[in-house]
């Protein structure tokens, strides 16, 4: 049978793309800037990622091989980032009226969400929560309660807690109202807690193979392949050409059957 060379082209293309992996979204509706941080942690840990853009934003995709390494790698490096809520965001003017209950709930939301914004910035934060407690006077008569603030922060190794909790603290205690006074390192009304982030540890140790990097227990699997799929190549190649070419199918079977003293003939088909 006599097949078209753009047919064996064809057949060749779907069975390059047949080996092709399949893409997996990982996150969606990050920011430019978040989806740039994910794609560098990945990266370090020899992870391509890829970002396209939608309407609710950034869409971040990887290896569909690659889910389980890559959740764990952005867990351990707290990405992306929990989104947060600004003054501005919190207190839209929308024209409803709030009761002062609520109006100061929604003060010591947004107080605690600028504050975490704030001490997020600060290199080997993975992730850092402020709850504020503002004065308060519980009934009328009684003295009126003093400001107290708990900061819970996770950091990687890169963090000494103790060369920034003086600052942690000072910076905490001049952002709350009522608390400058009585914040100081042995006071009740304050509480900073560091808590070390696990780190991340793969268990799949990479090894070189030319300009890639492969599992290191396949090393040997790719060796056997870098030889194997030239030479399966090679024999596709030629099976494609003996079948197009009718004349090299004749000069091969002549050669794999030559007439014997003319008496010698080709073996039938039974």
């Amino acid at each position: 049978m006599k097949w078209p060379t753009a047919t064996l082209l064809a057949l060749l293309l779907c069975m390059a793309l047949a080996g092709c992996s399949q893409q997996t979204d990982l996150f969606s509706g990050l920011s430019e800037q978040d989806a740039n941080d994910v794609i560098a942690s990945l990266a370090e840990q020899h992870i391509e990622a890829h970002k396209r853009t939608e309407k609710t934003g950034v869409v971040i995709a990887v290896d569909s091989t690659e889910i389980n390494r890559a959740v764990r790698i952005l867990d351990a490096a707290g990405l992306p980032r929990r989104a947060r809520s600004s003054l501005g965001d919190i207190f839209k003017k929308e024209g409803v009226i709030s009761t002062p209950l609520e109006e100061r709930a929604r003060y010591i939301y947004a107080l605690s969400q600028e504050l975490e914004a704030t001490l997020s910035q600060i290199d080997g934060v993975v992730v850092a929560r402020v709850h504020v407690v503002l004065p308060e006077r519980v009934a009328p008569g009684e003295p009126v309660q003093p400001a107290s603030a708990a900061v819970f922060i996770k950091h990687t190794a890169a963090l000494d807690p103790d060369s920034v909790r003086g600052r942690i603290q000072q910076m905490v205690a001049s952002s709350i109202p009522g608390m400058s006074a009585g914040a100081t390192p042995d006071s009740r009304k304050f509480s900073l807690v560091f808590v070390p982030a696990a780190e991340f540890r793969d268990t799949q140790q990479l090894a070189g193979f030319g300009p890639f990097l492969v599992d290191s227990s396949q090393v040997a699997f790719w060796g056997r392949m870098a030889w194997a799929v030239p030479v399966g190549m090679v024999v596709l190649l030629v099976l494609a050409m003996l079948a197009v070419r009718a004349d090299w199918r004749s000069a091969l079977l002549q050669r794999l059957w030559p007439r014997r003293g003319g008496g010698a003939t080709l073996p039938s088909r039974v």
